[in-house]
């Protein structure tokens, strides 16, 4: 598709079908080669992440390229919708341009979405034949696709998935967005385009030929004045999130938002007159930003640590005033996690004590926030509890005693959650034991958040991001504890999680509508002729039955994939992982067994087969060959291949 040279970044890239070791060779030498004064990846982030970021900052390098560097706009929309056709196949798992070879490796270990990276393509389709742009909106809604997927893509690499999180990183990313704009009038008028909202100029008297005839003047000076308030008011906004972040992501965001605050300062102090001259900031001025925000997180950190060390906060270390020891704390964590009687807590038992000890760590805390999300009627108050939630394991986690209203920082809630002062000790000491990241239980977190507001699912790519959240952080959390060596170990760890939550969500489809919610994506609904309101009928209708054997097909090829883990754990957490397997899987066959009959009395294991699984999990061979339970292959067969031929 694209012509021997047509567009600079050509060179070196290794032909289509190359190995993934090739691609990757490529992507590194073009984010580290292509802008001499730039570099992608910061000294500051972990070393695991670089190539990763390689990878991302490829294809935003070619798609940008191939929008800017080609000068027919015919030609570019060509290109670019060749480029879309290539991330295309990326993610249906055929990818074959070197770019899109390294970025699936990149995709499928941080699970990213394909909705920011078609984002961009839209910009830069934009750009071929929008030169204008009458008002804010206008502008604003042109850098929701030209500059907020790109941050959305950072906190993707970066293990965040929140919507908070989100927005807080579109206001910052647009904030950048229009620095460079209001820096780069003078060469965007070379190129022909004017991103100035021209009703902004309208007010101060300017027209869009005293833009173009570059008449510096009075009126400019206020029209860049008002834009440049605007822009300080949304890198305002946006500022919270680099203290939701770890660390030396936290440095490289501050160091974002610091960046674009001087170009703004630049523009200043160099009489606003972007019509004639572009301002910029030095390297001097970069490495003195760079110095006072490193600076800065050393001082905070010291002070963290000088608090922990004097016993003032930090759980696990020595507790504050009112929490109970480590002992009695993993002691309650236990009596709440009996109290629930969940399939999980009987695959505690064939763990060691401190595995088992963390488990129910794990799970008190999951228990005491799920409750939060569904006591009572008041959404605001539920909203609040989670909030308090989040504020109480920040602070124990980091022994900074505040939360974030996503403006500022705000004072923590001075009344005790029921369970704080008994959980988190255990808690805090878990993640430290068996190096547990915060974000899995943050996320955790926006998950119940999301059952709040959220009552419908457009695709399964947004249902995959809610299970993510309430049952793949489950999944992780607890091979953490099981222990493993092999990084692929979390990937199928995430899969078993999505399995479990569709097992649920199957079963519960009926009860689940009753309470407003419908978790099934619209789009299977759409595809098998059922509406929301079949799930509250008294029977199953013959489309939902299809609709479940669907998604019932779903799970069961990741409890296929996900089983694998059973191989990457420790010996001595193997049991516990195969009885929750095996009671999970068994339970969805019961339900096909039942032809999905899930109307009616909810579909249940009896207590003789659970304590059949649990003799079988305590005395038998593990294997991955016996992980799953045996399914009806009779009677998926009846219906199932009908299903699939329906769903294309």
């Amino acid at each position: 598709m694209l012509l021997p040279g047509e567009i600079d970044i050509t060179r070196h890239a290794p032909e289509p079908g190359c190995s993934a070791e090739e691609a990757q060779k490529y992507t590194k030498w073009l984010a580290t080669h292509h802008y001499e004064n730039f570099n992608i990846v910061s000294w500051l982030l972990p070393k695991a992440l670089h190539q990763h970021f390689y990878n991302v900052y490829a294809y935003c390098r070619w798609a940008d390229d191939l929008g800017d560097e080609v000068p027919e706009a015919a030609r570019a929309l060509e290109l670019l919708a060749w480029w879309e056709h290539e991330l295309d196949a990326c993610y249906e798992g055929r990818p074959s341009h070197p770019v899109f070879v390294a970025l699936r490796e990149t995709v499928i270990a941080k699970d990213i979405p394909k909705q920011p990276f078609a984002d961009l393509l839209k910009a830069f389709r934009q750009d071929q034949s929008v030169k204008r742009y009458p008002n804010w909106d206008a502008v604003l809604g042109y850098c929701v696709y030209s500059a907020n997927p790109v941050g959305r893509l950072v906190l993707y690499l970066c293990g965040y998935r929140d919507q908070e999180r989100q927005r807080l990183s579109d206001a910052t990313c647009t904030a950048l967005q229009l620095a460079n704009f209001w820096q780069d009038v003078s060469r965007d008028l070379d190129i022909g385009r004017i991103y100035i909202p021209l009703d902004a100029a309208a007010v101060h008297g300017l027209s869009e030929s005293d833009i173009v005839g570059r008449r510096f003047d009075d009126r400019y000076v206020r029209l860049m004045k008002e834009l440049i308030a605007r822009t300080r008011e949304l890198f305002a906004e946006g500022s919270p999130l680099s203290k939701m972040v770890d660390g030396r992501l936290s440095v490289d965001l501050e160091m974002f938002t610091r960046g674009g605050l001087a170009v703004l300062s630049a523009i200043e102090t160099t009489g606003y007159d972007t019509l004639n001259h572009r301002p910029s900031v030095g390297k001097v001025k970069q490495a003195a930003l760079l110095g006072r925000t490193l600076v800065k997180h050393l001082m905070n950190a010291e002070a963290i640590a000088v608090e922990k060390s004097s016993g003032v906060a930090g759980a696990g270390l020595a507790a504050p005033d009112g929490r109970l020891n480590l002992a009695e704390s993993y002691e309650e964590c236990h009596r709440i996690a009996r109290a629930s009687r969940s399939n999980f807590y009987y695959a505690f038992f064939l763990l060691p004590k401190p595995k088992r000890d963390g488990l129910a760590a794990l799970y008190a805390f999951m228990r005491l926030v799920d409750d939060a999300a569904d006591e009572g009627a008041d959404l605001s108050a539920k909203q609040r509890g989670l909030a308090k939630w989040r504020a109480a394991f920040d602070e124990a986690v980091t022994g900074q005693s505040q939360a974030f209203d996503g403006t500022a920082a705000i004072p923590l809630a001075g009344e005790p959650l029921y369970g704080e002062a008994e959980v988190l000790p255990a808690l805090v000491d878990t993640m430290q034991r068996y190096k547990m990241a915060a974000r899995y239980l943050h996320d955790l977190i926006s998950g119940a958040e999301m059952d709040l507001t959220v009552q419908t699912y457009p695709t399964f790519d947004r249902l995959r991001e809610y299970c993510y959240r309430v049952a793949g952080t489950v999944g992780l959390t607890c091979t953490h504890v099981f222990g493993f060596r092999d990084a692929r170990a979390l990937d199928l760890a995430e899969k078993l999680g999505l399995a479990f939550q569709l097992t649920n969500i199957v079963r519960d489809v009926h009860e689940d509508y009753k309470l407003g919610r419908v978790y099934l994506p619209e789009e299977d609904l759409l595809r098998y002729g059922v509406s929301a309101e079949d799930f509250g009928r008294s029977e199953a209708t013959l489309g939902v039955r299809e609709l479940l054997r669907f998604e019932s097909e779903r799970a069961w090829q990741l409890y296929e994939e996900g089983s694998a883990l059973l191989g990457l754990i420790d010996a001595d957490s193997r049991g516990a992982l195969w009885l929750l397997v095996h009671t999970y899987s068994a339970l969805l066959g019961r339900i096909e067994f039942l032809d999905f009959a899930v109307f009616g009395a909810r579909v249940r294991l009896t207590k003789a087969e659970k304590m059949m699984f649990i003799a079988k999990a305590r005395f038998g061979r593990h294997t991955e060959e016996n992980i799953l339970e045996k399914r009806d292959r009779d009677r998926r067969r009846a219906g199932g291949t009908g299903s699939r031929r329906r769903a294309g």
